[in-house]
This record gives structure tokens, sequence and C-alpha cells, in this order.
């Protein structure tokens, strides 16, 4: 956003922003923000003199960990999409930032830092949905590395309330507070699931197309800290702890 009210990748949830503003600090806290990316093919740069580059350089131009380590923020998780089994558009890249706060979401949108590696995103990013997530439980921890790694973003009933389809595992489960920018759609909850086999990756999607709408997407981990960023903030927020 970086103060921009009209960003070209999404339109702004400014019912919830508000909400936010109007948040008393002892209500603030920790929140995940997960990202759904779709680039431009050719970054849309606005200087004629800016070099011809693919969204995607466009948005590693932008990656702004300057600026989230001085908000106290982190990235939790990143990868790139390697296929995906329902939603619409397609994606190209997932990432999971762990804010504090909503407070501190805000100081980054004002920092200068910030607001001048936007304009890669702006140039890159075709659009993507930004929603607000908080956890509710994170799997056992396991040393068996699967086959994929699905993310799985749903509106309607909670399908995974029973045992879960052979040869899957949950990573994480979040709950969505609302969508931070995007467009109309709304959504309930994202979870991580582990899946062994295209047979328990097929059995996530066919479970997902029961809901309302349901995005279904196995993700490369270049960088997981997820599981770890959601140990850390129940840690920092308990009795004694530093939050």
């Amino acid at each position: 956003m970086a103060g921009t009210a009209t960003p070209a990748y999404g339109t702004p949830n400014w019912e919830m922003i508000q909400r936010w503003f109007a948040l008393d600090p002892a209500d603030d806290g920790p929140f995940w923000a997960l990202n759904l990316m779709k680039y431009h093919e050719v970054a849309q740069y606005s200087d004629p003199a800016a070099p011809a580059v693919s969204g995607k350089a466009a948005d590693d131009a932008y990656a702004p960990r300057g600026p989230l380590a001085a908000v106290g923020a982190r990235i939790a998780f990143f990868g790139d999409v390697l296929d995906q089994r329902g939603g619409t558009p397609a994606w190209d890249r997932i990432a999971i930032v762990r804010y504090p706060s909503r407070a501190s979401f805000f100081e980054m949108q004002q920092r200068d830092d910030f607001k001048d590696q936007h304009v890669h995103k702006e140039a890159g990013m075709e659009f993507t949905i930004v929603m607000s997530c908080l956890p509710r439980a994170t799997g056992p921890a396991t040393d068996t590395e699967p086959d994929s790694w699905v993310l799985t973003v749903e509106r309607g009933p909670d399908l995974h309330r029973g045992p879960l389809p052979s040869g899957v595992s949950l990573v994480a489960d979040f709950d969505v507070e609302g969508v931070i920018v995007g467009d109309e759609r709304t959504f309930d909850r994202a979870r991580f699931l582990r899946a062994d086999g295209d047979t328990a990756t097929a059995a996530i999607a066919e479970l997902c197309g029961q809901a309302e709408d349901a995005h279904v997407i196995v993700v490369d981990r270049a960088m997981d800290h997820l599981v770890e960023s959601i140990e850390a903030a129940e840690t920092d927020t308990a009795p004694g702890g530093r939050s």
C-alpha cells in the first residue's frame, strides 16, 4: 500500500484497516500476512528508462527485508508455486510475514526505505491477495520430508475437522481475520499440509472441491520458518513473555 489509496495490484480493505487503526494497543498483537502473488510477465515500470525485467525479478528487488526487520516483523515462509489444483488466478508465488502487531504493519508502510522499494512491487505485481491470518494449531514435528507442501485457502464449512486423507498431515492451521488487499473475495481459513505423493495431493484437492471457494497450491519451500514463527509468538505472548 505504502501510502497510496489505489495500488495497481489490488483494492485495500479500508473497512478492516479502519478497524485496525481504532484498536486499543492492549488488544493489538501478532498476525501473519499471507500473500498470494501473480506477476506481470514483464514488469510495468513507469520510468521508460527502466530495464525490461520480469515481474518476478521486480518483486525480488522489492523484498523489504530491512524495513520488516526494523519494525520487528519477519518472513516466516516464501516459495514459488509448483502446481495449483484449485482457485483462480494461477498464482506464481506465496509468502507469509509475521508482524508483531497491526501497528507495526502501519509503521512499516510509512517508512521511507519501504516506500523507496515499493516501486518495484507496483511494477512487478499484476494482482495479489494479502490476508491477515491468526494461527489455530500446528502439526506434530517430523523428520520425514514429504513429497509436497500444499497450501489451502478456503471459504465455507471447515472440511478438515475429521481425519485428514491418507498421506496428508498438518503443518499449520490459520483462521483468516480478513483480506487486507485483494478483490471482493473473502476467506475463512488457510492451512499448510504435507502430502506424501500425488494421490495425497489429489485427495486434498478433492476435499477442498466441496468448499464455496478454495485455492489448492503446491509450493516450494525456498524459506520456511513458519512453525517456528508461530511457536515464538506463543512464547512471546505467554505470561512472562516479551510482548
